[in-house]
Protein backbone atom coordinates (compact mmCIF):
# COMPACT_ATOMS: atom_id res chain seq x y z
CA UNK A 1 0.00 0.00 0.00
CA UNK A 2 2.61 2.54 1.17
CA UNK A 3 6.29 2.22 2.06
CA UNK A 4 6.34 4.68 4.97
CA UNK A 5 4.20 6.10 7.76
CA UNK A 6 4.37 9.13 10.01
CA UNK A 7 4.72 8.70 13.73
CA UNK A 8 6.04 10.05 16.98
CA UNK A 9 9.00 9.17 19.17
CA UNK A 10 7.79 8.06 22.62
CA UNK A 11 11.10 7.30 24.36
CA UNK A 12 13.62 4.59 25.12
CA UNK A 13 13.43 1.47 27.26
CA UNK A 14 14.80 -2.06 27.20
CA UNK A 15 13.43 -5.52 26.53
CA UNK A 16 14.86 -9.00 26.96
CA UNK A 17 15.44 -11.42 24.12
CA UNK A 18 15.04 -15.20 24.24
CA UNK A 19 18.53 -15.69 25.66
CA UNK A 20 17.88 -13.27 28.54
CA UNK A 21 20.05 -10.43 27.27
CA UNK A 22 18.62 -6.93 27.51
CA UNK A 23 18.19 -5.00 24.25
CA UNK A 24 17.94 -1.18 24.25
CA UNK A 25 14.95 -0.12 22.14
CA UNK A 26 13.19 3.06 21.07
CA UNK A 27 9.39 3.07 21.31
CA UNK A 28 7.71 4.71 18.31
CA UNK A 29 4.04 5.45 17.80
CA UNK A 30 3.57 4.69 14.10
CA UNK A 31 0.22 5.83 12.77
CA UNK A 32 -2.64 5.66 12.43
CA UNK A 33 -2.24 7.80 9.33
CA UNK A 34 -5.08 9.04 7.15
CA UNK A 35 -4.83 9.11 3.37
CA UNK A 36 -5.62 12.69 2.33
CA UNK A 37 -4.72 12.50 -1.37
CA UNK A 38 -3.64 9.96 -3.98
CA UNK A 39 -1.33 11.51 -6.56
CA UNK A 40 -0.72 10.10 -10.03
CA UNK A 41 1.83 10.84 -12.72
CA UNK A 42 -0.90 11.95 -15.13
CA UNK A 43 -2.39 14.62 -12.87
CA UNK A 44 0.41 15.49 -10.42
CA UNK A 45 3.57 14.38 -12.18
CA UNK A 46 4.44 11.85 -9.49
CA UNK A 47 2.97 8.65 -8.11
CA UNK A 48 2.61 9.18 -4.37
CA UNK A 49 0.19 8.88 -1.47
CA UNK A 50 -0.28 11.90 0.80
CA UNK A 51 -0.82 10.89 4.41
CA UNK A 52 -1.64 12.92 7.51
CA UNK A 53 -0.79 12.30 11.15
CA UNK A 54 -1.66 13.96 14.44
CA UNK A 55 -4.86 15.69 15.49
CA UNK A 56 -5.39 19.32 14.57
CA UNK A 57 -8.07 21.66 15.89
CA UNK A 58 -10.53 22.86 13.27
CA UNK A 59 -10.28 26.47 14.45
CA UNK A 60 -6.53 26.36 13.75
CA UNK A 61 -7.07 24.98 10.26
CA UNK A 62 -7.17 27.43 7.36
CA UNK A 63 -10.06 27.32 4.90
CA UNK A 64 -7.97 25.89 2.03
CA UNK A 65 -6.66 23.16 4.35
CA UNK A 66 -10.16 22.46 5.67
CA UNK A 67 -11.42 22.07 2.11
CA UNK A 68 -8.57 19.72 1.29
CA UNK A 69 -9.37 17.49 4.26
CA UNK A 70 -13.11 17.64 3.59
CA UNK A 71 -12.57 16.53 0.00
CA UNK A 72 -10.75 13.45 1.30
CA UNK A 73 -13.37 12.82 3.98
CA UNK A 74 -10.77 13.09 6.74
CA UNK A 75 -10.42 15.11 9.91
CA UNK A 76 -7.76 17.87 9.98
CA UNK A 77 -4.25 16.50 10.55
CA UNK A 78 -1.19 18.16 12.04
CA UNK A 79 1.39 17.21 9.42
CA UNK A 80 1.20 15.94 5.84
CA UNK A 81 3.79 13.99 3.87
CA UNK A 82 3.99 12.33 0.47
CA UNK A 83 5.16 8.72 0.63
CA UNK A 84 5.77 6.28 -2.23
CA UNK A 85 3.19 3.56 -2.88
CA UNK A 86 4.08 -0.08 -2.27
CA UNK A 87 2.69 -3.08 -4.12
CA UNK A 88 -0.47 -3.39 -6.16
CA UNK A 89 -2.89 -2.46 -3.36
CA UNK A 90 -4.18 1.07 -3.92
CA UNK A 91 -4.98 3.52 -1.16
CA UNK A 92 -8.23 5.48 -1.06
CA UNK A 93 -8.75 9.02 0.30
CA UNK A 94 -9.98 8.90 3.89
CA UNK A 95 -8.53 5.45 4.50
CA UNK A 96 -6.60 4.88 7.73
CA UNK A 97 -3.30 2.98 7.63
CA UNK A 98 -1.69 1.55 10.73
CA UNK A 99 1.56 -0.02 11.85
CA UNK A 100 0.39 -3.43 10.63
CA UNK A 101 1.85 -2.65 7.18
CA UNK A 102 5.26 -3.39 8.72
CA UNK A 103 4.32 -7.00 9.54
CA UNK A 104 7.16 -9.21 8.35
CA UNK A 105 9.56 -6.26 7.88
CA UNK A 106 12.89 -6.89 9.64
CA UNK A 107 14.53 -3.45 9.27
CA UNK A 108 13.29 0.14 8.88
CA UNK A 109 14.73 3.60 8.28
CA UNK A 110 13.71 6.39 10.65
CA UNK A 111 13.87 10.05 9.58
CA UNK A 112 13.74 12.75 12.25
CA UNK A 113 15.13 16.12 13.34
CA UNK A 114 18.04 16.00 15.76
CA UNK A 115 18.03 17.98 19.00
CA UNK A 116 19.18 21.57 18.60
CA UNK A 117 22.33 22.30 20.62
CA UNK A 118 22.74 25.93 19.66
CA UNK A 119 26.13 27.45 18.85
CA UNK A 120 28.87 24.98 19.76
CA UNK A 121 32.65 24.95 19.54
CA UNK A 122 34.80 22.48 17.65
CA UNK A 123 35.33 20.20 20.66
CA UNK A 124 31.62 19.62 21.29
CA UNK A 125 30.57 19.81 17.64
CA UNK A 126 33.32 17.80 15.95
CA UNK A 127 35.19 16.05 18.76
CA UNK A 128 38.44 18.02 18.55
CA UNK A 129 40.92 17.30 21.36
CA UNK A 130 42.10 20.87 21.99
CA UNK A 131 45.61 21.90 22.97
CA UNK A 132 47.58 20.54 25.94
CA UNK A 133 46.65 22.11 29.25
CA UNK A 134 50.32 22.35 30.32
CA UNK A 135 53.82 22.61 28.82
CA UNK A 136 53.11 25.73 26.82
CA UNK A 137 49.66 24.91 25.44
CA UNK A 138 48.01 28.25 24.71
CA UNK A 139 45.03 27.51 22.47
CA UNK A 140 42.71 25.83 24.95
CA UNK A 141 39.46 24.82 23.25
CA UNK A 142 39.99 26.90 20.12
CA UNK A 143 40.22 25.39 16.65
CA UNK A 144 43.70 26.62 15.76
CA UNK A 145 44.79 27.25 12.19
CA UNK A 146 42.09 26.94 9.51
CA UNK A 147 44.29 27.32 6.40
CA UNK A 148 47.43 28.68 4.81
CA UNK A 149 48.01 32.30 3.82
CA UNK A 150 49.72 31.97 0.41
CA UNK A 151 48.11 28.82 -0.92
CA UNK A 152 45.19 28.37 -1.27
CA UNK A 153 44.65 31.82 0.28
CA UNK A 154 41.18 30.87 1.45
CA UNK A 155 39.38 28.50 3.78
CA UNK A 156 38.25 25.30 2.11
CA UNK A 157 34.51 24.81 1.86
CA UNK A 158 33.22 22.33 4.45
CA UNK A 159 36.08 22.91 6.88
CA UNK A 160 35.16 21.82 10.39
CA UNK A 161 34.62 24.92 12.51
CA UNK A 162 32.46 26.18 15.34
CA UNK A 163 28.82 26.82 14.47
CA UNK A 164 25.22 25.81 14.89
CA UNK A 165 24.91 22.23 16.10
CA UNK A 166 21.90 19.94 15.74
CA UNK A 167 18.42 20.83 14.59
CA UNK A 168 18.92 19.07 11.23
CA UNK A 169 17.06 16.28 9.52
CA UNK A 170 18.88 12.99 9.91
CA UNK A 171 18.14 9.44 8.82
CA UNK A 172 18.95 6.39 10.93
CA UNK A 173 19.15 3.53 8.46
CA UNK A 174 18.50 -0.17 8.93
CA UNK A 175 17.16 -0.29 12.47
CA UNK A 176 16.06 -3.75 13.50
CA UNK A 177 12.36 -4.11 14.30
CA UNK A 178 12.07 -5.86 17.67
CA UNK A 179 8.31 -5.86 18.22
CA UNK A 180 5.04 -4.55 16.79
CA UNK A 181 1.88 -3.75 18.75
CA UNK A 182 -0.89 -3.00 16.22
CA UNK A 183 -3.52 -2.47 18.93
CA UNK A 184 -1.60 0.45 20.43
CA UNK A 185 0.10 1.49 17.15
CA UNK A 186 3.56 0.94 18.64
CA UNK A 187 6.82 -0.22 17.13
CA UNK A 188 9.99 -1.13 19.05
CA UNK A 189 13.25 -0.69 17.15
CA UNK A 190 16.71 -1.61 18.36
CA UNK A 191 18.94 1.32 19.26
CA UNK A 192 18.37 5.05 19.39
CA UNK A 193 16.50 7.45 17.13
CA UNK A 194 17.25 11.13 16.57
CA UNK A 195 15.06 13.79 18.10
CA UNK A 196 13.49 14.49 21.46
CA UNK A 197 10.62 12.56 22.99
CA UNK A 198 7.37 13.61 21.35
CA UNK A 199 8.98 14.69 18.08
CA UNK A 200 7.57 13.57 14.73
CA UNK A 201 9.37 10.92 12.70
CA UNK A 202 8.95 9.17 9.37
CA UNK A 203 9.31 5.38 9.45
CA UNK A 204 9.89 3.64 6.13
CA UNK A 205 10.77 0.13 5.03
CA UNK A 206 14.51 -0.38 4.61
CA UNK A 207 15.59 -1.01 1.03
CA UNK A 208 18.43 -3.43 1.84
CA UNK A 209 18.59 -4.81 5.40
CA UNK A 210 22.25 -4.84 6.52
CA UNK A 211 24.33 -7.46 8.28
CA UNK A 212 25.22 -5.01 11.06
CA UNK A 213 23.42 -2.25 12.98
CA UNK A 214 21.89 1.03 11.91
CA UNK A 215 23.90 3.99 10.70
CA UNK A 216 23.15 7.69 11.07
CA UNK A 217 23.17 9.89 8.00
CA UNK A 218 22.39 13.57 7.58
CA UNK A 219 19.81 14.25 4.89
Amino acid sequence: MVKALLGKKIGMTQVFDQSGRHVPVTVLQVGPCTVTQVKTEETDGVAAVQIGFGERKRKKTSRPQAGHFAKAGAAPRQILRDVPPDGDATAEPGQEIGVEIFEGVSHVDVVGVSKGRGFAGVIKRHGFSGSPATHGGRFGRRAGSIGSSASPSRVWKGHKMAGRMGGRQETIRNLEVIELDPERHLMLVKGSVVGSNGSYVLVRKAIAPPAGGGQAEET
